[in-house]
């Protein structure tokens, strides 16, 4: 049985967020990834275009997310579904952190603005 201890997770800093996988090829997943996703209070994301769904789901804080132009705030317990080929963002604009955790199916890749092609190792 595949566990995956929260302590020998590597840690992935970009664009002033948080990212820990928990599942990925890596780790013994086959088909899906799955992350804690840590924004600290003041950031700004970066816009960017998904390759494959994700399943975003709060835990905590109340951020801003831009999904294909449409802004929302949300609180915990909030879940958004961004389809494939979604320009997504999400500010966390207020005084406190932000938690969400993600899945998605493996091999996803993010488009920026200025066309690079990110392919994140905890997706990969």
């Amino acid at each position: 049985m595949p566990v995956i201890r929260s302590a020998r997770t590597t840690v992935h800093e970009i664009h002033g967020a948080r990212f820990t996988p928990h599942a990925n090829p890596r780790t013994g997943s086959a088909e899906l990834c799955a992350w804690r996703l840590d924004v600290p209070a003041g950031t700004r994301g970066t816009a960017h275009i998904v390759s494959h769904e994700e399943i975003v789901h709060l835990l905590a804080g109340a951020p801003d997310v831009v999904l294909d132009g449409e802004r929302s705030t949300l609180a915990p317990g909030d879940t958004v579904i961004v389809p494939a080929g979604s320009s997504f963002c999400l500010d966390n604009p207020g005084e406190s952190a932000a938690t969400a955790w993600v899945t998605t199916s493996v091999g996803l890749s993010a488009t920026l603005a200025d066309g690079t092609v990110l392919a994140p190792p905890w997706a990969n």
